[in-house]
C-alpha cells in the first residue's frame, strides 16, 4: 500500500509551489515572527506589573471585609474544584450523576457564602467586588434567564393567542432595546415603582436586569431548537398515549435544549462579558475594580498592563465554559447515549 506525501512535500506543495507563494509565506512568517518576538519582549521586560500582582485580592473580592474573604475564596474554590471534576473525572458511577446537582447548588451557595446567613456574619452588598461579583452576577442571572427563556419559547409556540401574542412581544420589545438601557432601567427606575419601605439592593437589580434581558435572547435559541425537531417525534408520543405535558417534559424540550446548547453556550459567554457595563453604573466587577486602580496617582498610565491582564482573566473563565459546554454537548450527543446503553 503506498503511503501519502511526507508532511514537508504536502508543506511546500501548499505553502512554496510558486515563488509569489514562497515570498508571501516569508513575509507572513516573518511578521509574525517581529509581533510575536515584540509582544514577548512587553511581557516579560517592558512591562510592569505591580499594578496586577500589589492588588490580586482586590481583583477577586474587591472591598470585601479582609478578615472574611474566606468566603469569597471557598466560593471561587468550589468552582474551580467543580470545573476540574466535570471536565477531568470518572466518566460514570454517582460522582457522575451527582454533578448537575452540585452545579445547581453553586449559585444559593454562593450567594449564602457572600451574603451572610447560616451562622455567617451578613456582609453588605456594595462590599462585594472584582471577579467574585463578575462569577456571582453570571451565575445568578443565568439560573433565572434559562428557565425564563424556556418558559418565553414555549409560551411562543403555544395556541393560545393571548400567551403567544405577550410572549412575542416582550421578546421583540427586548432585543429591541440596548442592554444598557434596559441596566439603567434596573438601576435607576425600579425603586420609582417600590413602595417607599422596599428597598431592592444593586446586585439584586443587576441580576433581574440582566435575567430580563438575556431570557429574549435564549427564548428564541430555545425556539429554533423547538423549530428542529421533527414532527413525527410529537406524532409518536401522541401514539404512545403521553399527555402534552408529558410530551414536553420528556421528548421536546430535552432534544430541543440539545440542539440549542451551542446559541446557548454563547449566550452565557455574553452574559459573563456584558456585566462589564456595571461598572458604569457603579458596581465594582472586574472592570470597576480596573478603573478604580487607574485612577490611582501610583498606577497612572499602566492602561495596558490593567487592560491585557483583564483581556487573560476573562479568557480564561469564558474558555473554562466553553469547555464545560462542549463537555456537556458531548455527554448529551445521541450516538453516545446509544453506545452506554449497550
Amino acid at each position: 500500500m503506498q503511503s501519502g506525501p511526507s508532511p514537508f512535500k504536502r508543506l511546500k506543495r501548499h505553502l512554496l509551489a510558486t515563488p509569489l507563494d514562497g515570498l508571501m509565506t516569508v513575509l507572513l512568517l516573518a511578521l509574525l515572527g517581529w509581533v510575536a518576538t515584540t509582544t514577548l519582549h512587553w511581557l516579560f521586560v517592558d512591562a510592569d506589573w505591580q499594578v496586577v500582582s500589589q492588588n490580586l485580592p482586590l481583583y477577586a473580592f474587591g472591598s470585601y471585609p479582609p478578615h472574611q474573604r474566606w468566603r469569597p475564596f471557598l466560593w471561587i474554590a468550589l468552582l474551580i474544584g467543580l470545573t476540574l471534576l466535570t471536565l477531568l473525572g470518572p466518566r460514570r458511577g454517582w460522582i457522575r450523576k451527582a454533578l448537575p446537582l452540585v452545579w445547581i447548588a453553586m449559585v444559593p451557595c454562593g450567594v449564602v457564602l457572600l451574603a451572610g446567613g447560616l451562622g455567617l456574619l451578613p456582609i453588605p452588598s456594595h462590599a462585594w467586588g472584582g471577579l467574585t461579583l463578575t462569577l456571582l452576577l453570571t451565575a445568578c442571572s443565568g439560573a433565572l434567564a434559562l428557565p425564563l427563556g424556556i418558559l418565553l419559547a414555549l409560551g411562543r409556540q403555544t395556541r393560545l393567542a393571548v400567551i403567544q401574542r405577550s410572549c412575542s412581544i416582550y421578546i421583540d420589545v427586548m432585543r429591541a432595546v440596548p442592554l444598557i438601557a434596559v441596566l439603567f432601567f434596573g438601576q435607576l427606575l425600579i425603586p420609582l415603582f417600590l413602595p417607599m419601605h422596599l428597598e431592592v439592593n444593586r446586585v439584586l437589580r443587576a441580576v433581574l436586569a440582566f435575567a430580563l434581558f438575556a431570557a429574549a435572547y435564549i427564548a428564541e435559541d430555545v425556539r429554533g431548537g423547538l423549530q428542529a425537531i421533527p414532527r413525527t417525534q410529537r406524532e409518536a408520543a401522541a401514539v404512545l398515549g403521553l399527555s402534552p405535558k408529558q410530551m414536553i417534559q420528556l421528548v421536546v424540550l430535552p432534544q430541543a435544549l440539545r440542539t440549542a446548547l451551542p446559541a446557548l453556550t454563547n449566550q452565557a459567554v455574553g452574559l459573563l462579558q456584558n456585566t462589564s457595563l456595571m461598572a458604569i453604573l457603579g458596581l465594582v466587577e472586574l472592570l470597576g475594580i480596573s478603573r478604580s486602580l487607574l485612577a490611582n496617582p501610583d498606577f497612572i498610565g499602566r492602561y495596558l498592563e490593567v487592560y491585557v491582564w483583564l483581556a487573560g482573566v476573562y479568557w480564561l473563565v469564558c474558555t473554562a465554559m466553553a469547555l464545560l459546554a462542549r463537555h456537556l454537548e458531548h455527554q448529551l450527543s445521541p450516538t453516545r447515549s446509544a453506545t452506554s446503553k449497550q
